[in-house]
């Protein structure tokens, strides 16, 4: 029997916001049923504001996965798409009171509905389409078990097992985690803090080098292929102590939310990948 908290029970046993919204504008639909865990969430948006007026969902599933599915609706309606789409895995467990570990990828799995209905909404791929399968069984790709891997901290392949069911069925795959989880490792050790932190300050002291080589990765890696969803770019122009300079392209450059999105989602996510002392500065060209 797992130990569920009590949120987790309730959210189960009385879900929020079953079914599919009125007008749908987004459709995500992740997992399948052959694996166990099937979810669609539906939005429907406030064009006007990219706002979620509200969101439901249908999901085939465990306890955690319903409880999951319930608690994101929840959590964002109201928000902004680019606001929802910070919406961490973890976030999802946090305001459930916790899921065991060999549950988490029911969070995970709620929030790649939520990227899929974005994405769907917004008429563009997922960023992990293009990315090779490494989890046959489960339809696992490298980047899906990269981003969740680094935002979760994990270290081993039953980590990334319990997160992502990768590894969970044949284990043919197992090698091919180890790698990833290595490469990462790697990644992580060459930005690792040269000195011991600043009272204080972010908990990590950077050089330069380090500092530049996070930026890019998170721009390379997260902040890109979010804005290109939308028809968007953007581009790292200089850095200047802790202050990030860059170039907003395409539909970005010329979107009337464009300091909205610098502000909440590129500084957000600079912040939260790289140190908390970030600023970002739009350059025109």
């Amino acid at each position: 029997m797992w130990d569920y908290t009590e949120k987790v029970k309730e959210h189960f046993e009385n879900p929020r916001n079953v079914g599919v919204v009125d007008r749908i504008d987004g459709d995500g639909q992740v997992g399948s049923l052959a694996c166990g865990d099937a979810l669609r969430l539906t939005l429907q948006v406030d064009r006007g504001a990219d706002r979620i007026e509200d969101a439901r969902f249908q999901t085939f599933g465990c306890a955690s996965a319903i409880a999951s599915s319930s608690a994101l609706t929840e959590m964002i309606k109201g928000k902004t798409l680019d606001e929802a789409l910070r919406v961490t895995n973890q976030d999802i467990a946090d305001f459930l009171g916790g899921l065991p570990r060999e549950k988490m990828h029911c969070s995970v799995l709620g929030r790649e509905a939520l990227e899929a209905a974005v994405a769907n909404y917004r008429g563009v791929p997922l960023p992990a389409a293009n990315s090779p399968i490494v989890c046959e069984c489960f339809g696992v790709t490298e980047r899906e078990i990269e981003r969740v891997a680094r935002e979760n901290r994990l270290t081993t392949a039953e980590d990334v097992t319990a997160y992502t069911k990768a590894g969970g069925g044949c284990g043919r795959c197992a090698a091919e985690i180890e790698k990833i989880l290595a490469r990462l490792a790697d990644r992580g050790s060459e930005a690792a803090p040269q000195a011991a932190p600043a009272p204080g300050g972010t908990g990590r002291k950077l050089t330069f080098l380090q500092k530049a080589r996070l930026i890019e990765e998170a721009i390379r890696e997260e902040i890109a292929p979010a804005l290109m969803h939308d028809g968007g770019d953007i581009e790292l122009v200089d850095i200047v102590g802790d202050e990030v300079q860059v170039t907003l392209k395409g539909a970005c450059a010329a979107c009337p939310s464009s300091k909205r999105t610098l502000a909440d989602f590129v500084t957000g996510k600079l912040r939260e990948m790289v140190s908390e002392n970030i600023t970002v500065k739009e350059v025109r060209p």
